[in-house]
C-alpha cells in the first residue's frame, strides 16, 4: 500500500514545476490525481507523464482559479470522476514584483488575487467534500512570509504569503471538529519555471543563494516530498503548522 493509496488528491498548478513534481510523487504513492493549470500545454504534459508512469489523473485546463466558477467546476470534476476529495494541495500562484513606490497598483491587486483569493475560493468550493472525507489541506506559503530577500522587491508577494499563513491557521481551527487538518509549506528559493529569470541573472542569483545555508536553490521534488508528508497519515498529529523547506534560509 502506498502512502496515499486510493486518496483523491486535488493539486493546483500541475503544469508548473512543483505541481508536476507533486502530481508524479503523489501518484507513485497510490493517489488519484485531479490537476489543473492555466497553461494548457504544460498541464497536458503532466497528465501524460503521470499516466505514462502508471498513475491515475484527470485535469482541467485551462483553468483560472481566480474565477469562482472554475473552482466549482474543478471540485465537480473530482467528485464526478473519483467520488470526492481527500487532499487539497493549493500549489498554484503567481506573484508580481516591484519596489513600493513603483509597483503598479494593478500588480498589487493581481498578486493578491492570484496568491490569496484563488486559495480561499477553492477551499470554499471543496469544503463540503473535505468535511465528508475528514480531509487534508496543504497550502503553499513562502519564506517570504517570514523574512525579506534584500535584492527582491516583493512587497505584494510577502503580503499575500503572510495572508496564506494566517488563513491556514484559521482553516485548521475551523476544520478540526470535522477531522480536517490544514498546514502550509514555506519553500525558499526553488528552481522552477517562475524563477528562471532570477537564477539566470548571475548577480541576483548569487545574492539570493548567499542567504541559503545549503548554498543552492531547492528542487521541485524536495517541495513535493514535504507536501506528500503533510498530505499523508504520517502527519496525522500536525495541523496549523508551517513547514519551512528553505535550505536553512530562515535559520541564520
Amino acid at each position: 500500500m502506498g502512502r496515499l493509496q486510493n486518496k483523491v488528491c486535488l493539486i493546483t498548478g500541475t503544469g508548473g514545476s512543483m505541481g508536476r513534481a507533486a502530481a508524479l510523487s503523489f501518484a507513485r504513492e497510490g493517489a488519484r490525481i485531479v490537476g489543473c493549470d492555466v497553461n494548457v500545454e504544460r498541464a497536458e504534459q503532466t497528465r501524460e507523464a503521470v499516466r505514462a508512469a502508471g498513475g491515475e489523473i484527470v485535469s482541467l485546463h485551462p483553468c483560472d482559479l481566480t474565477d469562482v466558477a472554475n473552482c466549482e467546476a474543478l471540485v465537480d470534476l473530482a467528485v464526478r470522476t473519483f467520488g470526492g476529495i481527500d487532499v487539497l494541495f493549493n500549489n498554484a500562484a503567481m506573484a508580481y514584483f516591484g519596489p513600493v513606490p513603483d509597483l503598479p497598483l494593478d500588480d498589487w491587486h493581481r498578486t493578491i488575487n492570484e496568491e490569496v483569493h484563488l486559495v480561499y475560493y477553492l477551499v470554499r468550493a471543496a469544503w463540503a467534500e473535505l468535511v465528508r472525507s475528514s480531509g487534508v489541506i496543504v497550502n503553499t506559503a513562502s519564506i517570504s512570509a517570514h523574512q525579506a530577500y534584500r535584492p527582491l522587491p516583493a512587497v505584494s508577494h510577502m503580503a499575500a504569503k503572510g495572508a496564506i499563513l494566517a488563513m491556514t491557521r484559521q482553516l485548521a481551527m475551523e476544520g478540526a471538529p470535522h477531522g480536517i487538518r490544514a498546514n502550509t509549506i514555506s519553500p525558499g528559493l526553488v528552481a522552477t519555471h517562475q524563477t528562471v529569470d532570477v537564477l539566470g541573472d548571475a548577480d541576483l542569483s548569487r545574492q539570493m543563494t548567499e542567504q541559503i545555508m545549503l548554498g543552492r536553490a531547492g528542487r521541485p521534488e524536495e517541495i513535493a516530498a514535504a507536501a506528500l508528508f503533510l498530505a499523508s497519515d504520517e502527519s496525522s498529529f500536525v495541523t496549523g503548522a508551517d513547514l519551512r523547506v528553505d535550505g536553512g534560509t530562515t535559520a541564520w
